[in-house]
């Protein structure tokens, strides 16, 4: 007899029972994540239409994938997902195309067929739930991308931020109730500053043109404006050059309204933080935001009021492909979401007075009595005078300048602006101000703090035994005299008085209200409690002198930003800028004008055909490259190219910019002009180009940039 056949028959039994109940709990077979081979796809819309994200041209497009049922109630539109990308059409497996790179993408849409007739694959995860990619912000990128000659996925990555599980898992609260509507405080200096505000208030859509007075207000007016939105139910939108500037404004806003109603989005959050703040706004937990150029694409919901401040700053420029700036960002949202638009300003851009003369916003600025009240003394000297001046030689400053600071020193500090960081950026012959260079590779000399002798900016050489090769004289002086250098010579011309300096490297954000000379760099100026008693605006003409088209512009925007840091003339306010008086950049300073002055340059440019009145794009790369381009596109009719020209090679010591040619390369750029109402056109022209090279693998990539900031 068997061992089996003498087992108790209960004993058998409940093995046989063990066994069943093992086979019930088994986990039916599923399909390899991978591929999902074999896997059931969604009932209803088992098409997903996603947006890639990879970055060239000639891939920006949607692409279908097959939606498993296992991802059918978390694969909606707007989610995260990652899908195979690259995978032949060899590669079928029981219906299913695999292989391919994994890649992150966006859920667009979810559809019953697609257009395409061979085998798709499946999506491979769906990363988060969470919604993030919106039709509005959606149609926001498609729009910049277009307007940029981009690709819509390098326009995503520049509006939604990377992803953090933590941020995602925390519960928002419910928003406040709409605040009460604010009181017109300061905006009632400007003649139709109430009326403006009311028309926020009662949930009008008005586009303005603010030009701001001199003065510490302005932080608390712009937060006036977004609570005003705020009480009609809508959301509001704040565009800031920058983090010092966002902080101002915030403080102001959280004054105005109190705390929890509104989010900052700044760079200096950190990861987890701003995309935990990103999220708040997302779900409607916060109206209203305040934030540096990322923020433009913030997905306020019920968007009432879009605003941006200093509009000509270059920060507001991205400086990842396409480059978009954020007031064209700005001024598309306000069109597609028929929200208020708001740009201010204590100066005013050639763009932005392009929109008043169009009609398309309204000037807001106040009269002459209320800008004669605010704004300080401005007394000029010339450049020349200067140097005939035996004031100068003892601490760079002439008998004006001298005198001024002196007085301001006695009521209070006093802003002393250098146009260049550092010790001797440059320096120069005495005698015929020819550029010191280096013998052996032509850069700039510099000079340092220390005992060390000159050396080469670029290759670091040193050069103990210099002389000027147009005349001969052995004698330097500095071409542009940096921070540092500055402040030491005013430590020794006033002794008694403590020096702070504000630069790149070491930004202050205030100082107190007593004697003190402040040295820095334009947009470093830290703000003076109760304002500064007097500013020396040095070295006009380097600012001046850059050639570019905006020089006379940036000079001004420069000189209005140290300027309104300065008390009001009633209060003896006074400014000195060391720059040739007749010119007009000079001159809009000392009357305080500069809605004037871009009056006078839009129409100079209007006549030359110069941006913004018509449309140019950049075209940068080798000669080869551009030349190809060039005559591959289809540009629009009665387009001029204007170049090429050889750009500057970028030294391999030297820090690369963005947009810089790589090191040792020889390029050129090519500028493409075309009337009002082709940039459209141009864009479209040139992005074609560019994706047809790529498809093609023909010759090296080449940068187009659309409107760029920067045109010699």
């Amino acid at each position: 007899m068997s061992s089996e056949n003498g087992r108790d028959p209960g004993e058998r039994g409940e093995q046989l029972a063990l066994i069943r109940e093992t086979v019930r709990k088994a986990k039916a077979p599923r399909a390899k994540p991978r591929t999902w081979r074999g896997a059931a796809l969604a009932g209803e819309l088992p098409v997903a239409r996603v947006l890639v994200d990879k970055g060239p041209v000639h891939l920006d497009k949607l692409w279908d994938y097959a939606v498993p049922a296992a991802m059918d109630r978390e694969a909606q539109p707007g989610v995260r997902v990652r899908v195979r990308f690259g995978a032949g059409t060899g590669k079928v497996r029981e219906g299913r195309r695999e292989g391919g790179g994994l890649l992150d993408g966006y859920i667009v849409e979810r559809i019953a067929e697609s257009d395409y007739r061979g085998p798709l694959a499946a999506l491979t995860q769906v990363v988060s739930p969470e919604p993030v990619l919106s039709p509005a912000l959606l149609a926001l990128c498609r729009a910049v991308a277009d307007r940029y000659a981009g690709s819509l996925a390098d326009v995503l990555q520049l509006a939604v931020p990377p992803r953090n599980a933590k941020a995602e898992a925390e519960r928002f609260p419910a928003p406040p109730p709409p605040p009460a509507v604010p009181p017109l405080a300061s905006w009632a200096r400007y003649p139709d500053g109430p009326a403006f505000l009311e028309a926020l208030g009662g949930g009008g859509a008005p586009r303005a043109v603010w030009t701001a007075l001199p003065g510490p207000h302005w932080p608390w007016e712009l937060a006036a404006a977004v609570a005003a939105t705020l009480a009609s139910g809508r959301g509001a939108l704040v565009v800031m050059p920058d983090g010092r500037s966002a902080a101002r404004v915030d403080a102001a806003l959280t004054e105005l309204v109190g705390p929890g109603v509104h989010a900052l989005l700044v760079a200096d959050s950190g990861p987890e933080e701003r995309y935990r703040r990103w999220l708040a706004i997302r779900r409607g937990a916060v109206r209203a935001v305040v934030g540096t150029r990322a923020a433009m694409y913030a997905p306020v919901a019920d968007l009432g009021l879009v605003a941006i401040w200093d509009d000509g700053n270059s920060s507001h420029s991205d400086t990842h492909a396409p480059h978009p700036h954020a007031r064209d960002v700005l001024l598309l949202r306000a069109v597609q979401e028929k929200a208020a638009c708001l740009i201010g300003d204590l100066g005013r851009t050639v763009e932005a007075t392009q929109l008043v003369e169009n009609g398309w916003a309204r000037a807001l600025e106040a009269g002459r009595e209320q800008v004669r009240a605010a704004a300080p003394l401005i007394r000029t000297v010339d450049d020349l005078e200067a140097a005939r001046d035996e004031a100068a030689r003892a601490a760079r400053l002439p008998s004006l300048a001298w005198q001024t600071a002196r007085a301001g020193l006695a009521r209070g500090p006093v802003l002393v602006q250098v146009p260049r960081r550092g010790y001797v950026p440059r320096l120069a012959c005495e005698r015929c101000r020819e550029p010191a260079r280096c013998r052996h590779c032509a850069g700039p000399l510099e000079a340092h703090g220390d005992d060390r002798p000159m050396e080469c900016g670029w290759c670091g050489r040193e050069a103990p035994d210099w002389h000027c090769v147009a005349c001969g004289n052995a004698r330097l002086r500095a071409q542009i005299v940096g921070a540092r250098r500055t402040a030491e010579e005013l430590g020794r011309a006033f002794p008694t008085v403590p020096v702070r300096t504000s630069g790149r490297d070491h930004i202050l954000d205030t100082v107190p209200d007593r004697p003190a000379l402040v040295v820095s760099t334009p947009g470093a100026e830290p703000v003076a409690e109760g304002g500064y008693a007097a500013a020396l605006l040095l070295d006009g003409w380097a600012l001046l002198g850059r050639p570019d088209l905006r020089a006379g512009e940036e000079a001004l925007r420069r000189w209005l930003g140290a300027a309104a840091l300065v008390r009001g003339q009633a209060d003896g306010g006074t400014v000195a800028v060391i720059a040739e008086p007749t010119l007009r950049p000079v001159q809009a300073l000392v009357r305080w004008d500069p809605v004037g002055h871009a009056v006078r340059e839009l129409s100079e440019r209007a006549e030359l055909g110069f941006p913004p009145v018509s449309r140019m794009a950049s075209v940068a790369g080798r000669p080869e490259d551009v030349a190809e381009l060039l005559g591959a596109a289809g540009l629009p009719s009665g387009a001029e190219v204007l170049g090429p020209v050889p750009l500057p090679v970028t030294d391999p010591g030297r820090p690369r910019r963005p947009g810089d040619p790589p090191p040792g390369e020889t390029w050129e750029r090519a500028l493409v002009r075309v009337r009002p109402g082709q940039g459209a056109a141009l864009a479209a022209a040139l992005k074609a180009a560019r994706a047809a090279r790529l498809v093609k693998r023909e010759g090296e990539a080449v940068r187009v940039r659309i409107d760029p900031l920067d045109l010699g």
